[in-house]
């Protein structure tokens, strides 16, 4: 069992540099634009965010405050969480 669970710290210390590639962000910022069939967001930032294909656009329009919580993958911000400022 200690053997196990030895290998087991070992692995999480090896890959635990690689999870630094991939913390996600955050941005505050107003939508500009919504496009629902390119599933993607664009902000007052002048950047674009995706978003996942089962992502529910309902209430995003252009001029609504956000929150918008992404991860960088492939040079793409993709969308992980967003919540909307009241």
């Amino acid at each position: 069992m200690r053997i196990l669970i030895s290998a087991l710290l070992a692995t999480a210390s090896l890959l635990s540099p690689l999870s630094a590639f991939s913390q996600s962000m955050d941005v505050e910022a107003t939508i500009k634009a919504v496009d629902t069939k390119k599933l993607n967001l664009t902000l007052d930032d002048g950047k674009v965010y995706k978003v996942p294909e089962e992502f529910n656009f309902d209430g995003l329009t252009a001029g609504v405050k956000v929150v918008v919580f992404y991860t960088v993958v492939d040079g793409n911000r993709v969308v992980d969480d967003l919540q909307v400022m009241q």
